[in-house]
Order: C-alpha cells, then sequence, then structure tokens
C-alpha cells in the first residue's frame, strides 16, 4: 500500500516540475510526471531491499527528495536539449532553402 502512495507523490511532483519550469511545450504532456513516478518507485524499492522500514520517516522524505530534483533535472535536460535541435533544425532548413528530405 506504501508503494501506491510512493507512486502517487511521484507522478504529483513529476507534474510540478512541468508546470513549474517553463518551456513546457519542449516535451510531452506526460513524460516528465511519467520520469517522476518511475525514479519514486525505484527509489523506494532500492530502500526497501536495502532494508529501510516503511514506517520510517526518512524513507519517505529521501524517495521524495530524489524523485523531485530527478524531476527538475529530466525537465531541464528536455528543454534544452530540445531547444537546441530545433535551432540546429532551423539553421538547417534557412541555409538550404528547402525542408529535408524533399
Amino acid at each position: 500500500m506504501e508503494l501506491l502512495f510512493i507512486v502517487l507523490g511521484g507522478a504529483v511532483l513529476g507534474i510540478a516540475a512541468r508546470y513549474a519550469i517553463p518551456g513546457r511545450r519542449a516535451h510531452g504532456a506526460v513524460l516528465v510526471p511519467a520520469i517522476g513516478t518511475m525514479v519514486a518507485s525505484v527509489v523506494w524499492v532500492a530502500l526497501s531491499w536495502l532494508g529501510a522500514p516503511w514506517d520510517g520517516g526518512w524513507i519517505w522524505w529521501v524517495t521524495l527528495g530524489v524523485t523531485a530534483l530527478a524531476s527538475v533535472a529530466a525537465d531541464l535536460a528536455l528543454v534544452r536539449t530540445r531547444t537546441a535541435g530545433d535551432e540546429r533544425m532551423l539553421h538547417t532548413l534557412m541555409r538550404d532553402g528547402h525542408p529535408a528530405g524533399a
């Protein structure tokens, strides 16, 4: 049951990162929340395997903290990468004068 709550928390943190960081038009609407969900699940399971008790408060804080950092980092990297790729494509199209492959 705890895993369900941590997965939900990861999705919420991913949604928060998506809408708090500018440039959200550079990637899909579900990508960052999915990354948050995945990171929360993996961190929770890893800490559980290492013997962390589910009723201990620190497992929740560590999991949600790592998830928040990973969601923000992924969002920033996606925006930066996509913007740079779009700029390269624009320069290529403007130099050639026609769409690629036409």
